[in-house]
C-alpha cells in the first residue's frame, strides 16, 4: 500500500514523504523537490528568416495600412454620412436612359424632348419615394425581428401604404 501525503504544495513547504509498507518490510523514502536547472547563458538573437507569405497578406494600400472596421460600424458610418447629405444617390445619365425608354415604351412614334428640369423632378421624386418604401420595409422587418430587409417587406409596407402610393 502507497500513502502519499497530501496538501497544497504552496502552503506545505514539508517534503513528500511516501511510506511502503509489504507484508514483509516497512521502508520510507523522502522525496525532495529538485532545485530549478540555471539555463545556459543566453545566446545572440538570430535573425528570423525569411519566409514565402501570399501575396494578398503583403498587399497593403498607397496611403498606409487598411482601416479594419468591426462588423456593422462602416453600416453605421454610412447611414450617418447619408442621412446628413442631400444629393441625389442614383446616377443622372442612367436615370434618364430609364425614363426615356419607358416614355418611348408607352409614346411609340413620338419623339419626345426633356427639359432638365423635368427630368431632375421625376429623380427628386423616385428617390424620395424609394427611401420612404425602404424606411417602411425597415420597420416591417424590425417588427419581425429580423435586420435584413426581404421582398415580403416591400410587398407588406406597399400593401399597408394602400393606393395612393402611386404604384396600385
Amino acid at each position: 500500500m502507497v500513502r502519499v501525503s497530501t496538501g497544497n504544495p504552496r502552503k506545505n513547504s514539508r517534503p513528500k514523504q511516501v511510506t511502503t509498507s509489504t507484508p514483509l518490510h516497512r521502508t520510507s523514502v523522502i522525496y525532495h523537490k529538485s532545485p530549478a536547472k540555471k539555463s545556459p547563458a543566453k545566446s545572440p538573437r538570430r535573425t528570423p528568416r525569411k519566409t514565402v507569405t501570399h501575396e494578398s497578406s503583403t498587399r497593403r494600400r498607397s496611403g498606409g495600412s487598411h482601416r479594419r472596421y468591426r462588423p456593422g460600424t462602416r453600416a453605421l458610418l454610412e447611414i450617418r454620412h447619408y442621412q446628413k447629405t442631400t444629393h441625389l444617390l442614383l446616377r443622372r445619365a442612367p436615370f434618364m436612359r430609364v425614363v426615356r425608354e419607358l416614355a418611348n415604351k408607352f409614346y411609340q412614334g413620338h419623339e419626345l424632348r426633356w427639359q432638365v428640369g423635368a427630368l431632375q423632378a421625376l429623380q427628386e421624386s423616385a428617390e424620395a419615394f424609394l427611401v420612404r418604401l425602404f424606411e417602411d420595409a425597415n420597420l416591417c422587418a424590425i417588427h419581425a425581428k429580423r435586420v435584413t430587409i426581404m421582398p415580403k417587406d416591400i410587398q407588406l409596407a406597399r400593401r399597408i401604404r394602400g393606393r395612393q402610393d402611386g404604384l396600385g
